[in-house]
């Protein structure tokens, strides 16, 4: 007879199941059949329950495989557990419709008050200095009602709360404390990496507490993809409805421009952030991710952009005459490599023997970390020559960064391929190192305007 431990137990795997879409009722009652009998195979071995169960458990094998090997085999199932709500609140048993709903609820209240955030925050632009003070608050306008829906989700704690709202507290004080020079230097940079240092408290919130956790590192970088493919999907289906609508109004005889520029842009382009991330997290235990797909068709086709743009970046002359606009296009590109190596570690079965598609992605570090060589020797000449201004040495602090994070993908990644390391060494040290861009963040946002006199 189970002892009340046991059931406890059970009880608790038994709700970890359920949250699982793709798996029904009946088949987590099928499952916890399965379970109990192993419990009790392993129980006449010699185990006590606690050990059987814990065993049995790992036999059961993960719980997210078994959800897609489940969503493979009732394809059917799978299409209905795409809805996002049931047609009942009371649909799907034990209140998971009910609580969808209420989910919804809190989306769409946050993501109004993100919108109409903007909104106010825009009646009170009268001029071009108005303009940049919103631009500067923009992040802290928006990303605070994403962080609420995590920390509702997650039931974040008031230690994770704490260790959110403070350092956003005091990048709220500082941007808006600062005598920023009107349209200056630091202010750009300003409103360039204030989004970053936000987004990096984003994941604190997150990742739940679990800020040290690698696991829960990769998921917010998983995450940040899949909320990218999610707010392209929207803005490219909302443009096309708005485009539509707007026709239709102007063959009547109505202007729908000022609507649209008054109301419809600011109200629901921040509303779409918190909707998109509402997306991503309803079906990211039933579909399977899309940014780490894509990865496999860009990948090989960064390589030959990086590998065609190297011998005209050296073959381009003086390095002082390089173009400013020219480096800051390839620090984008850098990043975006960085981008591709991530969501293609997310993916990757850690356990799989070295491939060609890892031979690939050291090609892209390498050809990225002579690419970042030949702009930091731009980037240092052009310093020599002209001196140095906040616009040179945040670039050059940031090609830095990026340097050390290729240099360390690459050092792991030929490891792996001969066979020295594992693979968690390699994905390791993609999640450890993330911070540091939101660190670079506050340094540029917090360090260079008082240090360059808030020019």
């Amino acid at each position: 007879m189970p002892g009340p431990r046991l059931e406890a137990q059970i009880d608790q795997w038994r709700a970890y199941v359920r949250r699982r879409q793709a798996i029904s009722a009946a088949d987590v009652e099928e499952m916890e059949d399965h379970l109990r009998a192993q419990v009790d195979d392993l129980a006449v071995t010699g185990l006590d329950e606690d050990e059987a169960f814990l065993v049995a458990v790992k036999r059961m094998g993960n719980l997210d495989a078994v959800s897609r090997e489940f969503a493979r085999e009732h394809s059917d199932r799978l299409w209905k557990q795409l809805v996002l709500v049931p047609e009942h609140p009371d649909a799907g048993g034990d209140g998971v419709g009910a609580s969808r709903w209420r989910e919804l609820a809190v989306v769409l209240a946050l993501a109004v008050g993100a919108g109409l955030a903007v909104k106010v925050a825009l009646g009170f632009v009268d001029g071009p200095g108005d303009e940049m003070v919103l631009a500067r608050n923009a992040s802290l306008l928006v990303l605070p009602f994403l962080a609420g829906y995590f920390a509702w989700k997650r039931r974040a704690t008031l230690r994770v709360a704490a260790a959110a709202v403070a350092p956003a507290a005091v990048l709220a004080v500082v941007l808006n404390a600062y005598p920023f020079v009107p349209a200056g230097s630091t202010e750009v940079l300003a409103v360039l990496h204030a989004p970053v240092v936000g987004w990096t408290l984003v994941g604190v919130v997150y990742v739940a507490g679990r800020w040290r956790s690698d696991a829960g590192r990769m998921d917010f970088v998983r995450f940040t993809g899949e909320l990218v493919v999610y707010v392209t999907l929207l803005a490219l289906g909302g443009g096309v409805l708005v485009g539509l609508t707007a026709g239709i109004f102007g063959i009547v005889g109505i202007d729908l421009e000022p609507v649209l520029e008054d109301w419809i842009l600011p109200v629901c382009v921040p509303g779409a952030l918190v909707v998109a991330a509402w997306l991503v997290e309803a079906k990211k235990s039933v579909v399977e991710n899309i940014a780490p797909v894509l990865t496999k068709v860009f990948t090989p086709l960064t390589v030959v952009m990086l590998l065609s743009v190297l011998p005209v970046l050296l073959g381009g002359g003086d390095l002082v005459a390089v173009d400013r606009g020219l480096l800051i296009l390839m620090d984008a590109i850098l990043v975006l490599v960085l981008c591709l190596l991530l969501y293609s570690i997310s993916a990757r079965d850690s356990l799989a023997p070295p491939g060609f598609f890892d031979v690939l992605q050291l090609v892209l570090v390498v050809a990225a970390l002579a690419v970042d060589g030949v702009m930091l020797t731009a980037m240092l000449t052009r310093i020599a020559e002209f001196g140095l201004s906040p616009n040179k040495v945040a670039a050059l602090g940031l090609n830095l960064v990026l340097l050390a994070h290729l240099v360390g993908a690459a050092w792991r990644a030929l490891g792996f391929l001969r066979g020295r390391r594992g693979f968690a060494s390699v994905e390791r040290w993609q999640t450890r190192y993330l911070p540091a861009y939101g660190i670079w963040a506050a340094v540029v946002v917090v360090v260079f305007p008082p240090l360059f006199g808030f020019a």
